[in-house]
């Protein structure tokens, strides 16, 4: 079995901002939560039968206690903020796997899920689909791999290499090094992406470097830095791979597709429960194909959607 595990504080964003192009700054109440809704349906749609996704229930995380700069809710639009805990709640009456995550961030979800599932010997597959380069840790050769939806591309470890330089498991030294914007924290202060990906290559990890290469000031913030960057992998989401098997919509989601605005969405998931109903049980799209979800992934790189 393939199992993919969604981005869905990343999707939100996508969404809302993709929509911002369009509705002249008339955000409608719930429009990127609809929108995910229907990326998650056409995951289904494409073969998808084990999927889980995960969300920021709140922005902060025990890494704001790490580094006074770390990314909070401040600066989140309203209007965004407020379509967070709807999303979570419509897709667990969709009948899809959410964790909503307090403590720990979305992230962390994502990477404790690639290791349960990947720790499966029936999963085939592991597809996490995130364009967050944090993610890029997780991939493990072949079985977890990082889906792009917009680079175009399913990145494995020697994808991983090719876009930074360093292998997976290195990821976190390089952010360290390197710095993440769009988490808060600078990296060290004259280190870019090659000189990262060259000092890497030649020391391993940052615990590893000479005592030469970095005074004992940026070894120090490197560490903390590295600290922020590594995903934890230890969150108990489920005990069993077979608890993501999307098995349709509960009976309230009529209610919340009604209460979203968008009854095309009732319509969609009642045509892909009835497509793996009709089956032998696994869901695939109509006109075949991989009936595992392996299509979900590789569409994206046949078909990019928006």
């Amino acid at each position: 079995m393939i199992v993919h595990l969604l981005d869905g504080t990343y999707e939100l964003f996508r969404h809302f901002y993709g929509q911002r192009r369009f509705n002249q700054g008339k955000d409608r109440r719930f429009g990127a939560v609809t929108g995910v809704m229907h990326t998650v349906l056409e995951t289904i749609e494409t073969g998808a039968t084990h999927l889980g996704v995960a969300t920021d229930h709140v922005i902060e995380s025990f890494r704001n206690e790490l580094w006074p700069g770390y990314k909070t809710s401040e600066g989140v639009e309203p209007a965004l903020l407020a379509q967070f805990h709807p999303l979570e709640e419509a897709l667990a009456a969709m009948g899809v796997a959410v964790w909503a995550m307090t403590e720990l961030e979305a992230d962390d979800a994502l990477a404790s899920a690639a290791r349960l599932a990947a720790a499966d010997e029936r999963v085939e597959r592991v597809c996490i689909w995130t364009p967050d380069k944090d993610l890029a840790q997780c991939v493990r050769d072949g079985r977890v791999v990082q889906v792009d939806r917009r680079a175009n591309t399913i990145r494995d470890a020697a994808g991983v290499r090719a876009k930074f330089g360093v292998d997976p498991e290195r990821i976190p030294d390089f952010l360290a090094l390197v710095g993440d914007a769009a988490d808060g924290y600078p990296g060290i202060a004259g280190i870019g992406v090659k000189t990262a990906a060259r000092l890497i290559d030649r020391h391993g990890a940052i615990e590893d470097f000479p005592p030469d290469v970095l005074s004992e000031d940026d070894r120090e913030l490197a560490l903390r830095f590295k600290e922020l960057a590594t995903l934890r992998t230890d969150a108990a989401l489920f005990e069993d791979v077979d608890e993501l098997r999307w098995r349709g919509p509960a009976e309230g989601f009529a209610a919340w597709a009604r209460r979203l605005g968008d009854d095309r969405l009732l319509e969609q998931a009642v045509r892909a429960a009835r497509a793996l109903a009709s089956g032998d049980g696994t869901g695939a799209r109509a006109g075949g194909g991989r009936a595992d979800g392996a299509d979900a992934a590789d569409d994206v790189v046949a078909s990019p959607r928006s």
